[in-house]
């Protein structure tokens, strides 16, 4: 993978700034941690509760634990902590429930937002979030900011590549999948056959691979091989936090569903733990492919 104009850019960060990492699951919490230690900026890890997996990986670092029901106070945190930058990094598998927030200035400043956003989806809250944070004094920045070669470069990654059958599998997982993302409902979709068989929903890219494996034994796919799993951003994403991503994981359930491969979009989406993807998926046979991106990787 290389970098990409867009990835290029890098952070201005001032002697002895401070950033902190909000923490949810998988490796890019750790990935972003390690980098920005290399860089001279040894992280503050704000874990969220029940959604850090990999806490061992992050004990080195200063940490404070925070519930998603205490989102309100984060500014707070940031500001006791004085962390002018903040990088919102790995998989938050639940939302917070409104009934269970505690009341807080902070909290009563965005409630009105939060609740329309809350309604729209994941992208509408992480915007509102966002700008949030940053009209109090706090830069937000993308994972991919910090490690510009989790990016996903154009064309393959692998030995393998798509047969010209596979393109058509393409085409229609990423209609598919750019068609739920304009409705901010997932960012992925499956295709077989010329045709997207299922779409990723509220259980993620993992959910909707198994289901993928349990529709093999359908009448309807019975006898199709191949198939290909597309990831895209969703339309005028919020591109600072939940790009677009797969890992070792990633690859291991598409072979387990029987796809022939996988299709991200380049300069916005991530691969993570990258030489560990390519080995294990030349290894299974699969392709894992960069797709030209459909908009500007600047994001908003």
């Amino acid at each position: 993978m290389t970098k990409t104009e867009a990835t290029r850019t890098g952070l201005d960060l001032a002697p002895g700034a401070r950033v902190g990492i909000v923490a949810g699951g998988g490796s890019l919490p750790v990935e972003v941690a390690v980098s920005l230690a290399k860089q001279g900026y040894p992280p503050v890890i704000i874990q969220i509760e029940g959604e850090v997996d990999r806490k061992s990986d992050l004990d080195g670092y200063e940490h404070e634990s925070l519930a998603l029901e205490d989102i309100g106070s984060l500014a707070s945190l940031l500001r006791r902590r004085r962390i002018s930058h903040l990088v919102l990094a790995g998989e938050i598998r639940r939302r917070p429930r409104l009934i269970e927030m505690r009341p807080s200035l902070g909290l009563l400043a965005v409630v009105p937002s939060v609740v329309m956003a809350l309604a729209r989806g994941d992208d509408g809250l992480l915007k509102v979030l966002t700008r949030a944070l940053e009209a109090r004094g706090v830069k937000v920045v993308g994972a991919h900011e910090i490690v510009p070669d989790l990016i996903v470069a154009e064309g393959p990654l692998t030995r393998a590549a798509p047969r010209k059958s596979d393109w058509r599998d393409i085409e229609a997982a990423r209609a598919a999948a750019y068609a739920i993302g304009a409705l901010d409902i997932g960012q992925a979709a499956v295709a077989v056959g010329g045709r997207a068989i299922a779409l990723e929903g509220i259980e993620g890219t993992d959910g909707l691979l198994e289901r993928t494996r349990q529709l093999r034994g359908h009448g309807r796919l019975a006898g199709r091989t191949r198939g290909v799993l597309v990831k895209c951003a969703k339309p005028g994403q919020e591109l600072r936090a939940d790009l677009p991503s797969i890992g070792p994981q990633t690859v291991e359930a598409a072979h387990a569903a029987g796809l022939a491969g996988i299709a991200v979009e380049a300069g916005r989406s991530l691969v993570l733990e990258g030489p560990v993807v390519v080995a294990r998926a030349d290894a299974l046979g699969l392709f894992v492919i960069g797709l030209p991106a459909a908009e500007p990787a600047h994001g908003e």
